[in-house]
């Protein structure tokens, strides 16, 4: 076999060589949009926790001491995430593109909302004004990609279980519009976040019997509960009881089938896709909770191994955070 001739005035590409010593990237210039899912799967957590502690009778104590460590975190992550835009504002386009990216940063609204109903009842101005500006944000996010996605090519603009997180995340609002006084607000929430649910359902079953997903991805699944446990939360806050049940058992079957797959969700082993757990494992138990009898006892039982679940994730993926290591592996963009 003859080996193909190269042209003659062919000359090979010139790759630059590595910068040495490397170069120092800029402070806070690649945070990874990656931080926010598992910040917000403990905010989830502590909103479930203090449920479950005012269901048992216990004092409230430990309640406000984990809302006193979480929220600044997350404050800390928005602060920073901010600070990367400053350097330039179109790093968000660019994070955009990323498929975990776009939960990570609609994660980062949502963390807002929860925030907005950990804080209603001991601040409600300052809860009101922040859950008012993660609802703009959150629309800005949703109306950026929208515009991303459309520039980007028909493999990359599929539906997938990340979307609930932009188009249904309207949703996690409802419980703190409620508890604010704005029941409006939360029946309106409610409104708009229930077909984008059920549309991005149907779409992911039918993809489903075309083509099963790739191991890595699988973890992002987990995010098809976490509407369900809203719908239940918002229905049952609005005065729609029926509804209310209908999801809670939907939801309670959903979990079911989830544990039921979790080996083969997580066969890829840990990444920092694992952030998807947290949150939807938290608010299944915090809509269960709410219902009471049967299935708050399961609420209950659920939220027991979450207590030690979701902080274990979230502290293996922050971990990753320093030094760069959580950016490189999700692919973030930077400013």
């Amino acid at each position: 076999m003859t080996m193909a001739r190269e042209p003659a005035r062919f000359r090979p590409k010139i790759y630059p060589p590595p910068e040495f010593p490397p170069r120092r990237v800029p402070l806070f210039s690649r945070t990874p949009p990656a931080i926010f899912p598992p910040i917000l799967g403990l905010l989830g957590l502590v909103a479930a926790m203090r449920l479950g502690i005012g269901k048992l009778g216990l004092a409230p104590g430990i309640g406000d001491l984990a809302t006193g460590l979480v929220l600044p975190l997350w404050g800390f992550a928005m602060c920073i995430y901010i600070a990367k835009m400053i350097r330039r504002i179109s790093v968000i386009e660019d994070d955009l593109k990323v498929m975990p990216a776009r939960a990570g940063l609609a994660a980062a609204t949502m963390g807002g909302m929860v925030a907005a109903g950990l804080l209603s009842d001991l601040a409600p101005r300052p809860a009101t004004g922040i859950l008012v500006a993660m609802l703009v944000l959150h629309s800005l996010l949703v109306l950026l990609t929208v515009r991303t996605l459309a520039g980007l090519p028909p493999e990359a603009r599929g539906v997938n279980p990340g979307w609930h997180m932009t188009f249904a995340g309207f949703v996690v609002a409802a419980p703190a519009a409620q508890s604010l006084g704005l029941p409006d607000l939360a029946g309106l929430l409610f409104l708009v976040s229930l077909p984008a649910a059920v549309a991005i359902w149907s779409v992911s079953l039918w993809q489903v019997t075309r083509h099963i997903p790739a191991a890595p991805l699988r973890p992002m699944l987990a995010f098809h509960l976490f509407p369900a446990a809203f719908l239940v939360m918002a229905a049952s806050l609005t005065g729609h009881e029926l509804l209310a049940t209908v999801f809670a058992w939907a939801l309670l079957v959903l979990l079911l089938a989830a544990g039921a797959a979790l080996r083969w969700i997580t066969v890829a082993g840990f990444s920092p896709l694992w952030g998807a757990f947290g949150f939807p494992l938290a608010a299944a138990a915090t809509a269960l909770l709410l219902q009471g009898g049967a299935l708050g006892w399961a609420g209950l039982a659920l939220l027991v191994p979450g207590l030690a679940v979701v902080p274990w994730i979230a502290l293996r993926i922050l971990r990753l955070w320093p030094g760069g290591r959580l950016a490189a592996r999700t692919n973030a963009a930077e400013a």
